[in-house]
């Protein structure tokens, strides 16, 4: 599905903070997404990741700041609620109906966003994702986890969207299934979308990500975008020069930012449009 206001080229995040009563969980965060780039959001738990993909996604209203989708340029502003179908998000609970087949789970969800030839689509998705065939026509809640995130991937797939959003996409898949997810996220660069991943697997993501932005107590501690994606060793570097050479500030502040990690993931499951968690 693209939008009717055509793709977006960028999303800018201006000064955003968020704020649960005194707890801090975003403190003035700008960064700009850009179509065609792979961001990698790095940072412990409790950092502000999830809490900022919410925003992203529009189920987090921030306290201050504003996140801004654009489309062909800089004056080209789309209204966030038509830029919301254009989004696909993967948050941390899988949300799937347990009653309900991958088929049926996807030809809902295909209705929602008025998927053409809804079952066609879904079949293909579940290919790309590598849920077996004969899983597909299974009841989700004899799923295994690993199962249930390629569900909730293909789900963030199924509408073409121009955005996305996946809050660790590798996280219980085996290494069939973390090679698929670099597949899908290279081949979406390729096509022009923007990009958003968050994940603690610096060695899936190496590789694949040319913009990495770290977060450090709801704030954003280092950004660097360049035109050749990082390696594992790159990524692992940055994070230990920004994050791990503070640990012991870290653990003195712990908890003082982080309404995020688990607060956030149970609003997050509510947006239905995607959602993630494979196992056994």
């Amino acid at each position: 599905m693209t939008s009717s206001v055509g793709r977006l080229s960028a999303v800018a995040v201006e000064k955003v903070t968020k704020r649960y009563g005194r707890q801090r969980a975003l403190g003035g965060v700008s960064l700009t997404l850009e179509a065609g780039r792979l961001c990698a959001l790095l940072g412990p738990n409790g950092a502000g990741k999830s809490t900022l993909v919410g925003v992203l996604a529009g189920l987090i209203r921030p306290t201050l700041g504003r996140v801004t989708f654009l489309r062909g340029g800089s004056d080209k502003h789309v209204d966030p609620c038509v830029a919301r179908a254009a989004i696909g998000l993967l948050a941390h609970d899988a949300g799937v109906y347990g009653e309900l087949d991958a088929l049926e789970d996807l030809r809902l969800f295909g209705a929602l966003y008025d998927v053409a030839d809804p079952i066609a689509r879904a079949q293909e998705v579940l290919a790309e994702v590598g849920l077996e065939v004969a899983a597909q026509t299974r009841p989700a809640r004899t799923y295994s986890r690993g199962m249930m995130q390629r569900l909730s991937l293909a789900r963030a797939l199924l509408h073409r969207p121009d955005l996305l959003l996946l809050d660790e996409p590798f996280s219980g898949l085996d290494r069939r299934g973390t090679q698929k997810v670099g597949e899908i996220l290279r081949l979406a660069k390729q096509d022009g979308r923007v990009v958003l991943v968050v994940s603690h697997d610096l060695e899936a993501i190496g590789g694949l990500c040319d913009h990495a932005a770290i977060l450090q107590r709801g704030v954003l501690v280092h950004e660097i975008t360049r035109d050749q994606p990082f390696s594992h060793a790159e990524l692992r570097d940055l994070y230990q020069r920004h994050i791990e050479g503070d640990a012991a500030h870290n653990m003195a502040v712990t908890g003082q930012s982080g309404a995020d990690e688990q607060s956030e993931s149970a609003k997050l499951s509510g947006y239905r449009p995607v959602n993630g968690s494979e196992g056994p």
